[in-house]
């Protein structure tokens, strides 16, 4: 069987271990070693997964690896931050997908339509005359997510029916993950010449302007990110913001689109 490659913002890590660790027929998992990847190893530890760790350099292209009886997962994680310039996250991503589509049978983009920019990354790609096909998360009817929690909560009427359900106050969405990463998301230790504390009191004024009032806690069924309710609770803390908690969160999309991905390279 071939490789498939899937490419994700790190926020999404939780979703790919669990595809990993409920796939018994994955032979091989390679993950390409940088700076992305430090919790996401930690979890496939903890959840006893065996993958190796390679730098670019030395993962071998599908051509001179490819065994029918092997079939192979390739993990690359991208930066957080990319999400703070939409153009520069399409330029990141597209450039990402030509660099490792000779080492794929397959490309899974764990990404949705991030700020619009995505939407054609799928026709752009099969226009080029890519040797492998290039699939983004997309719900049950066939319509790109908007964002991670699009996806995290079963594809676009769910989403909106969630925006619809909290649009009295401004609200954030936290999954697990990002409940960890908010401090990255923004950036908040590099803004304001590294004055995290200034920063976070300039949020707290500006949230009170526009009407941020809530932290939505979204229970995506995964443990694999610790100590979720101390985070949420920590970020509430910090900007007087009520609680709230929708049990929603679901793993169909993922593993749909994997499925999906996974039945067509194997063909």
């Amino acid at each position: 069987m071939p490789t498939m490659t899937i490419i994700s913002c790190k926020i999404m890590q939780d979703e790919i271990v669990w595809i990993l660790e409920n796939d018994p027929a994955i032979n091989e998992i390679i993950v390409v070693d940088n700076e992305n990847i430090g919790e996401f190893v930690e979890k496939l530890d903890r959840t006893n997964i065996n993958y190796t760790k390679l730098p670019f350099e030395n993962i071998s292209p599908v051509c001179e690896t490819e065994n029918a009886s092997k079939y192979t997962v390739l993990i690359y994680l991208m930066e957080l931050g990319l999400h703070r310039s939409p153009k520069e996250l399409k330029k990141k991503v597209y450039e990402t997908v030509e660099v490792l589509a000779p080492y794929s049978s397959g490309i899974l983009l764990f990404y949705g339509l991030c700020g619009n920019v995505l939407g054609n990354i799928e026709k752009d790609f099969a226009a080029s005359l890519l040797s492998c096909p290039v699939h983004i998360l997309k719900d049950n009817r066939g319509r790109i997510v908007d964002d991670c929690i699009g996806a995290t909560v079963g594809g676009v009427d769910n989403y909106l029916k969630l925006l619809k359900s909290v649009s009295d106050a401004g609200t954030y969405l936290f999954t697990p993950m990002y409940s960890k990463s908010w401090r990255e998301l923004l950036d908040i230790n590099s803004r304001l010449h590294g004055d995290p504390d200034k920063v976070l009191k300039i949020m707290k004024r500006i949230h009170e302007m526009v009407g941020y009032k809530r932290v939505a806690k979204i229970i995506t069924g995964l443990t694999y990110t610790e100590n979720f309710d101390d985070a949420i609770r920590e970020f509430a803390e910090i900007f007087d913001f009520e609680v709230m908690e929708f049990n929603i969160g679901n793993q169909k999309i993922f593993e749909d689109c994997y499925q999906q991905l996974k039945a067509e390279i194997k063909a």
